[in-house]
């Protein structure tokens, strides 16, 4: 590690260096940019910067450049703010232009009427740690750091614990004058802070309260449940119409908590510089937009990272080994895909062909979309899962540490009628106020529906029943802006388990068929998980992350030989087989493909497709007639 890092310890001073030499060319801005994103695209640099997702905040230096793995959680409104201001030194009276940009703050007097000022423009996002990032992805992201922190001694760690309103006392005795506008949002949709301990990443119980107060100081709006890490208000000056709500992002910026920041005060002197508490009509937007920085840490971007995913152990994307890793591993493509199989086939008590199915249904993606219809989805609905009281929850357990971001939803009656599913805009805060279902891309939800039990749905309960059916089947959450709704697509893995056939739609259903019967399951299915080594199941990682990247393809003459064999099928018994059972065979078939490494469909995929879908119909009409119903 070099042992000069200005540009990560004072980025600012880089930054005033820069605007010193060239203020008068238009493009020292530019040249500002460029100097940190060629900084920070140097081998190994990304992971000099330290990162808010793994350090304590009293642990990191103000003003210096942190990193932050997160998901836009809301879009504010454009703000000023002051991008040149004259300075006027308080012993000479000198007056000096100073560059206002990456700041909240300024350190010395500003001279309010000068006409060098410049008014800039810049965009605010409110950013929350990635919704349900697994335990593992976080240690290996916290292992990977190289970055050199110590406490802060200009910050104070149990400032957490402070209110909304011991923040206005302070901050009405800060005689600093504020250098820009400092628009945020905070509040939202649970009280979760980070002094949760809880690891799993689930709904809550039936005794949990799921009704939020709006006006709570310490809700930080994640869309989880018991979420952890810092939520963040990220400036943007360059590019912000490339940013989408909901995107995954790594942002690089300067750090800024001071204290002057944050509150809602009615005798706050008149120091601020277009503060932006003057353009905010209500306490509540007030509150929201200008949370303390002891909880929600301003930062100012320099460079962002879009995450196409946020597996930690796949090289990065400036990783020059990249190309020659993907190879490597695809040689042991096949034989990794035979462990994994057997082991998911011990997980789901020797049925090699629900472990099969589950197998595609964890490597699914949705890869585009023709109109509106999704391609590359596959919600599974494993039913059969009522095996005991806990089995579910050992298999989501499971499944959690297979993936980087999951959540379960036990789909119990209390949990449907009192949850938040669908993200509102609240016009009061001006806010969005978070949901459950505003979740990255590529997250694994798993919905439990043994938890459903006899009662009456309300209507609360009944939407949110239809916006699980709406992500299900078409990949989208409806969010509510009170007067219209407004549709944004999604990527979300879905697993329904149930005790018989579920009430939500899927793509597939498989009905568990035990071939075991341990004694005790839970530590059955402990045992196996701690069979696994850590290197075993980092290659199970590794091997749905890399097959759910891969391209695909159907040659003519493939295309040619699958209607040839619809159109036998279909011969005999034209009711046997429908279109909607030759869209599925094509889903399974290409999902198949991948899980092998194989980027085209090749006759004999094609062969097994149509054995596994026989074995899966054959096995859900043998259910039928057990049960004399449909499961």
């Amino acid at each position: 590690m070099p042992s000069a890092h200005d540009w990560i310890n004072n980025p600012l001073g880089v930054v005033e260096g820069m605007f010193v030499q060239n203020n008068s060319n238009p493009e020292w801005q530019k040249k500002v940019v460029d100097y940190f994103k060629d900084k920070l695209t140097e081998k190994e640099a990304q992971t000099w910067v330290p990162s808010l997702n793994d350090v304590p905040l009293h642990y990191l230096k103000p003003n210096s450049l942190v990193k932050f793995r997160c998901l836009i959680q809301d879009m504010f409104d454009p703000e000023f703010y002051m991008g040149v201001y004259e300075a006027v030194d308080p012993a000479t009276k000198s007056k000096s232009l100073k560059c206002g940009k990456y700041k909240d703050v300024t350190e010395c007097l500003v001279e309010f009427n000068s006409r060098n000022s410049v008014t800039s423009e810049r965009q605010t996002f409110y950013c929350v740690p990635i919704p349900g990032e697994s335990s593992w992805v976080k240690e290996c992201y916290a292992r990977s750091s190289q970055a050199q922190v110590i406490p802060s001694t200009s910050y104070t760690p149990n400032r957490h614990k402070r209110s909304y309103d011991e923040d206005d006392d302070m901050d009405t005795q800060s005689q600093r004058p504020r250098d820009s506008n400092t628009g945020s949002q905070s509040s939202g949709d649970s009280q979760r802070n980070g002094d949760s301990k809880r690891q799993e990443t689930e709904a809550p119980s039936n005794n949990t309260t799921t009704t939020q107060s709006c006006t709570s100081p310490l809700d930080l709006n994640y869309p989880l449940p018991e979420e952890q890490g810092p939520a963040c208000l990220v400036k943007v000056y360059e590019d912000w119409e490339s940013f989408k709500l909901n995107d995954t992002i790594e942002v690089f910026g300067i750090l800024s908590v001071d204290p002057a920041l944050g509150g809602v005060s009615e005798e706050k002197e008149p120091t601020s510089l277009l503060d932006p508490m003057e353009s905010m009509e209500t306490v509540e937007e007030q509150r929201a937009h200008s949370p303390p920085p002891s909880l929600v840490p301003r930062l100012h971007m320099v460079y962002a990272l879009p995450l196409q995913h946020i597996n930690p152990l796949l090289p990065s994307a400036v990783s020059e080994d990249k190309n020659a890793f993907v190879t490597s591993f695809l040689s042991e493509l096949g034989s990794i895909r035979s462990e994994f199989l057997a082991y998911l086939t011990h997980i789901l008590l020797g049925d090699a062909l629900a472990a099969e199915y589950l197998l595609l249904h964890l490597v699914s993606n949705v890869y585009a979309r023709r109109d509106v219809l999704p391609l590359g989805k596959f919600t599974l609905n494993l039913s059969g899962c009522a095996l005991s009281a806990t089995y579910t929850e050992h298999l989501y357990r499971i499944i959690q540490q297979l993936v980087p971001s999951s959540y379960r939803l036990p789909m119990s009656l209390h949990n449907m009628n009192s949850m938040r599913m669908v993200p509102r805009k609240d016009y009061v805060a001006n806010r969005l106020v978070s949901g459950v279902l505003q979740l990255a891309s590529n997250t694994s939800l798993f919905l439990d529906e043994t938890q459903l039990e006899q009662g009456q749905l309300d209507a609360s309960g009944v939407r949110n029943i239809t916006a699980l059916g709406n992500l299900i089947s078409w990949q989208k959450v409806d969010y509510d802006f009170n007067y219209h709704q407004m549709e944004f697509p999604c990527n979300i893995n879905v697993l329904v388990a149930s005790e018989g056939r579920s009430l939500l739609p899927s793509d597939c259903q498989v009905h568990l068929k035990p071939q075991l019967a341990p004694p005790n399951l839970g530590e059955f299915l402990g045992a196996i998980q701690a069979a696994q080594a850590p290197s075993q199941m980092n290659r199970y990682r590794l091997y749905l992350s890399v097959t759910r990247r891969m391209d695909y393809s159907i040659s003519e003459e493939v295309t040619k030989a699958v209607e040839e064999d619809f159109v036998e099928m279909r011969k005999d018994d034209p009711q046997s087989m429908s279109a909607e059972d030759l869209h599925r065979m094509l889903v399974v078939s290409r999902l198949l493909s991948l899980s092998f490494g194989q980027t085209t469909l090749s006759t004999d995929v094609w062969m097994k497709t149509k054995h596994l879908e026989m074995l899966r119909m054959s096995r859900i009409q043998q259910q039928k007639s057990v049960n004399g119903h449909e499961p």
